[in-house]
């Protein structure tokens, strides 16, 4: 299939930098606009001439706000299978949601799985005030359930419930118009939305052809970088022709392979899903926690959402700041621990401990003006730590690191 052509019209800029999956940054600057009209291949969907100016603005307008279906969501950072030790840490004290309450049914702790591996996701939504996900596994199934004030977690596997409370028209930290965790679900929508909210014009954008997805007539929109530093090859998305709804979305990395992210629905209906879809009673004998305030709830006590792909990441970091803009963002601050990472010997073979051990294992030292530290690599992100225990982090080259901290030591 041939891809659209393009005559890159520069879109104005806007700076961000989201977090797609837990530990990934993924800085994203989308687009020089492609205006020329797409035509669609005689073997995929025939549907109208379509500008990427135009399938942007339709993703933008897109009004869904009921449906239900299931999303396949695979996550190929290079990483091990950190879903039994990301739940361990999270229980053992703070872990990825930092919430230190012990319950495997927190899910700032257990949606860290996702952040490697292949898992399914079922997905039901019902206006901003109701939304259910549930992931599937082989003998059980975890759930968070938003309705109204009220956000549940359920692991069946273990029969513990989680339970916050949430303003309505609020998300978890009292943000009027923000997401609970269930509404910041890894869709493709929420993974696209990332992706285009820092659309500039360090990009090019181009519509690729037209596709099926789920039974749907879908256009693809491919977004490519051009900055040198990033380790992003491209971003596709899929988006129904009717809805505008991002159905399907891929990233793969400069360095060629399968794609970190793959994320897309299997199957998707629009009606209105039945009111018990979001009913939820915790079981006779059940373990209940409860959150001792609205930001321990499903978005992650003052994480912004750092234990759901889609979320905000670290954003909720005291002193993050981010440096540059577009494709090469990197994300910075200060541990305060100068010491680097914990190790099982220093922590009494702790969780945390073993999983400094893990990084220190794939890790690779760095020197520069900054001094020195270690840079750990995946397929896409990479993240400098140096002695004095400053975090450097993108989708950026290991270089790009280094010259960060070279420049930010020379203040």
């Amino acid at each position: 299939m041939a891809p659209y052509a393009s005559d890159d019209t520069t879109s104005g800029r806007r700076k961000a930098v989201r977090y797609v999956v837990p530990v990934t940054v993924v800085g994203v600057a989308a687009a020089t606009i492609g205006l020329v009209p797409a035509l669609a291949d005689s073997g995929d969907p025939d549907l109208p001439k379509i500008t990427a100016q135009q399938l942007i603005e339709k993703i933008a307008a897109s009004d869904v706000e009921q449906l239900s279906g299931t999303v396949k969501i695979t996550t190929d950072l290079g990483l091990p299978d950190l879903g039994g030790l990301a739940g361990s840490l999270a229980s053992a004290g703070g872990g990825a949601g930092g919430s230190g309450d012990g319950s495997s049914a927190d899910p700032s702790a257990r949606l860290t799985e996702l952040a490697s591996g292949t898992h399914t996701l079922r997905i039901a939504a019902d206006g901003p005030d109701r939304q259910k996900v549930s992931l599937l596994e082989k003998a059980a199934e975890y759930s968070v359930i938003h309705n109204g004030t009220d956000v549940w977690g359920y692991d069946s596997a273990t029969d513990e419930v989680y339970h916050s409370k949430s303003p309505e028209g609020a998300d978890a930290h009292g943000k009027e118009n923000g997401k609970t965790g269930a509404e910041q679900a890894p869709t493709p929508k929420e993974f696209a939305d990332q992706a285009l909210k820092a659309v500039d014009g360090t990009t090019s954008v181009t519509v690729d052809g037209t596709v099926h997805v789920a039974g749907r007539d879908a256009y693809k929109l491919l977004v490519k970088p051009k900055d040198a530093d990033s380790t992003v090859g491209a971003i596709s998305i899929a988006v129904d022709a009717k809805t505008g709804l991002p159905l399907k979305f891929t990233l793969t990395p400069k360095s060629g392979g399968a794609a970190v992210v793959d994320a897309g629905f299997t199957q998707v209906h629009f009606a209105k899903p039945a009111a018990s879809t979001f009913d939820f009673t915790p079981p006779k004998g059940a373990k209940v926690t409860e959150g001792d305030d609205a930001g321990h709830s499903a978005a992650g006590k003052d994480k912004g959402g750092a234990g759901l792909p889609g979320g905000e990441g670290l954003g909720g970091l005291d002193g993050l700041k981010v440096l540059g803009d577009g494709w090469d963002s990197i994300a910075t601050f200060d541990t305060g621990s100068g010491s680097g990472l914990p190790s099982a010997s220093a922590s009494s073979g702790s969780e945390a401990g073993a999983f400094g051990d893990l990084l220190g294992s794939f890790g690779d030292k760095a020197t520069g003006k900054f001094g020195s530290g270690t840079v750990f690599s995946t397929r896409l992100v990479n993240a400098l730590i140096t002695e004095d225990g400053k975090v450097y982090a993108g989708a950026v080259t290991k270089d790009a690191l280094v010259k960060a901290a070279d420049a930010a030591a020379k203040k």
